[in-house]
């Protein structure tokens, strides 16, 4: 037995379809996400459940369907709609944003090329985590490989063939060799495990409902979660703009170009420079990943 449900929002004068287009295009096989014009599908476990989102966008509108294959018991008409407008990330006050640094000498040249930019979202804050988990210190592209070889391992496949991301039952029960054969470091296994265990004996909160400064000291206490870790699960799977993505790379490089500077800042210094645009840092280096946006951050 099949489950279908759709639900319709209206999008902002200013929404960036391609930039919610491209964070979906990371993995070019489309295993678990695939990107047909405006037209995203992603599979999803809701209560172990396999899930295929469609999430079409318009002019001026996003739907989103979902197809179950299996009766969901949190599939709602008012469920959907939160989601929706979670991955969408129109619960971002960007116009405020936007207003307060129109004017400002560095801000006001990336407004100039990315007004209008909004953090798209994972479906789920466990999802977040367990990307930014796999792409501590290393290229997107060869986060994007190890994530694929997980779902591969121990994904499900959904009726309309997309495969399906392990939610935190899964990966709670997952062997650490398993997670080795995925290319994973003894110590990302390790922690992507605890956070599924965590979350599998309420030991953790990342509801969406969760006050983000008291997920960000939970997980600041998690061995192999650090402020980088932290501040982009809260950005992606929040959608909370204050994080400092100081630590981050591509921030400092592209800080580098903005400031035209002859060496990149120090980590020190990027936090010194994102610190004085709180509460929007993590807005700001999203804005600064957009310098090369074709990355899909």
């Amino acid at each position: 037995m099949t489950t279908t449900l759709s639900v319709t929002t209206s999008l902002p004068s200013n929404f960036r379809h391609s930039d919610f287009l491209a964070f979906h295009k990371r993995d070019k096989t489309e295993l678990a996400e695939k990107v047909e014009g405006n037209l995203i599908r992603k599979g999803m476990l809701i209560n172990g459940i396999p899930c295929c989102l469609s999430l079409s966008l318009n002019n001026d509108t996003a739907t989103l369907q979902i197809d179950a294959d299996s009766y969901a018991s949190s599939l709602d008409h008012d469920g959907l709609a939160a989601l929706l407008t979670h991955m969408l990330g129109l619960n971002q006050d960007i116009d405020a944003f936007e207003a307060h640094y129109q004017t400002h000498p560095e801000i006001s040249r990336l407004l100039k090329h990315h007004r209008g930019l909004r953090i798209p979202q994972t479906t789920t804050p466990f999802e977040a985590i367990t990307w930014a988990i796999t792409g501590q210190l290393i290229s997107v592209e060869a986060a994007v490989s190890i994530r694929r070889r997980l779902i591969e391992a121990t994904g499900r496949g959904h009726s309309s063939g997309i495969w399906c991301s392990p939610d935190a039952a899964t990966l709670a029960n997952t062997e650490i060799d398993t997670y080795r054969r995925c290319g994973f470091s003894n110590s990302k296994a390790t922690t992507i495990q605890r956070v599924a265990q965590m979350l599998e004996n309420n030991e953790l909160d990342l509801s969406l409902t969760a006050d983000p400064e008291v997920v960000a000291r939970e997980l600041l206490a998690i061995k192999g979660v650090g402020p980088w870790t932290v501040s982009y699960t809260l950005l992606r799977g929040f959608g909370w703009l204050d994080g400092s993505l100081h630590g981050d790379v591509a921030v400092r490089r592209n800080l580098q170009r903005l400031l035209n500077s002859e060496e990149k800042p120090s980590e020190k210094e990027t936090q010194v420079w994102l610190n004085a645009f709180s509460p929007w840092r993590a807005l700001v280096a999203a804005h600064l990943w957009a310098i090369q946006s074709e990355q899909g951050y």
